[in-house]
């Protein structure tokens, strides 16, 4: 068996170097909510405040600007909390029988520090 150890005269001549470590900020992502001609309002409300923790005059202002504007954004998250997010609201509109429709949009790409 051999054996492995380093001895302090092993490392004569040569270099220890640190290695700089660059780190990068995760990607962020836009949760948008798309209006529809079917989803009662009260519904989307009450799913912004169940999935998404909006207070109730959050989700209507949200709700009204995906109303009248034919979108909204909801907020911005890390890609899998806001992909899981959608996946929540997909499964709930689906269970209530609405079409109720959340995208992703590309919010920033991560940046070194």
């Amino acid at each position: 068996m051999e054996d492995k150890t380093i001895k302090p005269g092993d490392l004569q001549g040569d270099f220890l170097t640190q290695e700089k470590l660059h780190l990068k900020r995760p990607d962020m992502y836009r949760v948008v909510l798309l209006n529809d001609d079917y989803t009662p309002r009260d519904f989307v409300v009450w799913i912004l405040m169940r999935v998404f923790y909006k207070v109730e005059t959050e989700s209507t202002k949200i709700m009204l600007e995906a109303h009248t504007l034919g979108k909204s954004t909801v907020g911005v998250y890390t890609y899998d909390v806001a992909t899981t997010k959608i996946a929540q609201v997909e499964k709930m509109a689906k269970q209530y029988e609405h079409p109720l429709t959340c995208i992703l949009e590309v919010e920033s790409g991560g940046e070194e520090e």
